[in-house]
């Protein structure tokens, strides 16, 4: 399967969840692994635009995909990593990844990526960095990059 193609399969495969609601992940570390992931994907060029910053802030407070968590706090968790990284980003990306790394239920860790996928698609360009950072995640999560098509 092609890249391309194992991106839409992911996308279809976070909206498929989504349908089934993420409620079952409704807790501090998934929130915070996520945001986190967010955070990263955002910074992947080393720094975070603030453009892609409030367009990301917006999905988090709108999406149906997150309608189970207080999408306030969601959001806070976000701006607060989005700040950490802009202050340092060497730092930043270290706090960040342990916080992803702290997923260890492997439905739960998909469930990361995918809606990270999601978050990085939705410019429309899911660009080498962000496909790089992506694998960080990945790994960090203990799942393998292939599985995603990366």
């Amino acid at each position: 399967m092609g890249f391309l193609n194992k991106l839409k399969q992911m996308a279809q495969d976070g909206q498929k969840i989504a349908q089934e609601g993420y409620d079952r992940f409704n807790n501090a570390a998934f929130a915070d692994a996520t945001m986190a992931a967010c955070a990263l994907i955002g910074a992947a060029d080393g720094k975070i635009d603030q453009q892609e910053r409030t367009r990301t802030a917006q999905f988090i407070t709108s999406s149906d995909k997150l309608k189970s968590f207080d999408v306030g706090k969601l959001r806070d968790k976000y701006d607060a990593y989005c700040d950490k990284i802009s202050r340092d980003f060497d730092f930043g990306k270290i706090e960040l990844m342990q916080a992803i790394g702290k997923i260890k239920k492997p439905e739960e860790a998909r469930a990361v990526v995918q809606l990270a996928v999601v978050i990085a698609n939705a410019d429309g360009d899911f660009d080498a960095k962000e496909q790089a950072v992506m694998r960080e995640i990945i790994h960090a999560l203990s799942l393998t990059p292939a599985e995603f098509g990366l």
